[in-house]
């Protein structure tokens, strides 16, 4: 069974920045994109920025200018670079990679912004 296996997570202060990475733990064909979602106390979880096996990328509107999501294609990692952060942005990073049969979730990393 192919795990996602997420790090980066931690406690920052407002304006600080976290880069969370996320890789599988074995082998998954058919990647047709990769993306982080969060999920805050009392909310649902949401997109906040997804890359395309192209390259295309698309963000959340709270996270733009903020946010950069990447990929290495040879090791099927990705990446999200995570500046500027705000008290808003604490909540549970999950990575998600979607393939033609199937979606995978990691278990998800704890940002907490706050000073």
């Amino acid at each position: 069974q192919v795990q996602l296996v997420e790090s980066g997570g931690g406690l920052v202060q407002p304006g600080g920045s976290l880069r969370l990475s996320c890789a599988p733990s074995g082998s998954i064909s058919s990647i047709y994109s990769m993306g982080w979602y969060r999920q805050a106390p009392g909310k649902e979880r949401e997109l906040v920025a997804r890359i395309s096996i192209s390259g295309t990328t698309n963000y959340a509107d709270s996270v733009k200018g903020r946010f950069t999501i990447n990929r290495d294609n040879a090791k099927n990692t990705v990446y999200l670079q995570m500046n500027s952060l705000k008290p808003e942005d604490t909540a549970v990073y999950y990575c998600n990679v979607a393939a033609t049969f199937r979606a995978y979730w990691g278990q998800g990393t704890q940002v907490t912004v706050s000073s």
